[in-house]
């Protein structure tokens, strides 16, 4: 077992027994990027919140019945998202994750194997003024994020932010690898449009 595994197991028992440092441990560790990916879904930070609580309580419920199988992280974003779908369903919504619809431009970012044709200028050079910026620049790329569609939003999120493996995401949105990797590549332009608009 992997030394992060290791570390994942002894907290999971920790949560299990009722360890209240554990709990704000992964609270922290997860609890904005629940309630981001969840606006995306339910359309409302107020419900997002919400849903987010109610995964918490179901996490806290059902701890003990984790099995490992998944990431802790992917089992927590996968009741986020059950959660989330059924709340936007009873609003007489329904939420795709596959990206049908949304405009692709992507033959004019990357190239075939998914890297930028041109590098965002942003990223390749580095001044002493861009650092001193960085924090205000990461308030842009989370505010780019945050502006996307669901399905792309939630991908990069997962992917990106909270390291999960694509294949874990694949099956926490309900989505083929392909089409996990399109939503990122759409992700990244955005984000990519937003900050190139900044310069």
């Amino acid at each position: 077992m992997s030394t992060a595994r290791a570390h994942e197991a002894a907290l999971v028992q920790l949560l299990a027994s009722g360890d209240r440092t554990a709990f704000e441990q992964i609270y922290k560790r997860h609890n904005t990027s629940l309630v981001r990916v969840a606006t995306g879904v339910v359309r409302s930070r107020a419900t997002a919140e919400e849903v987010a609580q109610e995964t918490w309580i179901a996490v806290l419920k059902s701890i003990s019945g984790f099995e490992g199988r998944s990431s802790l992280a992917s089992w927590i974003f996968s009741i986020l998202i059950n959660k989330a779908r059924s709340r936007a369903k009873r609003e007489g919504r329904i939420v795709l994750f596959d990206g049908a619809g949304e405009d692709d431009n992507l033959a004019a970012a990357f190239d075939g194997r998914g890297r930028w044709k041109d590098m965002p200028e942003l990223w390749e050079t580095l001044t002493p003024e861009r650092i001193l910026a960085g924090r205000s620049v990461m308030e842009h790329v989370n505010a780019a994020i945050e502006a996307l569609p669901p399905g792309q939003r939630s991908v990069i999120i997962l992917r990106a932010q909270q390291g999960l493996d694509a294949d874990e995401v694949c099956a926490i949105l309900g989505i083929s690898e392909g089409n996990m990797r399109v939503l990122l590549h759409r992700a990244r332009l955005g984000v990519r449009a937003t900050l190139d608009g900044l310069m």
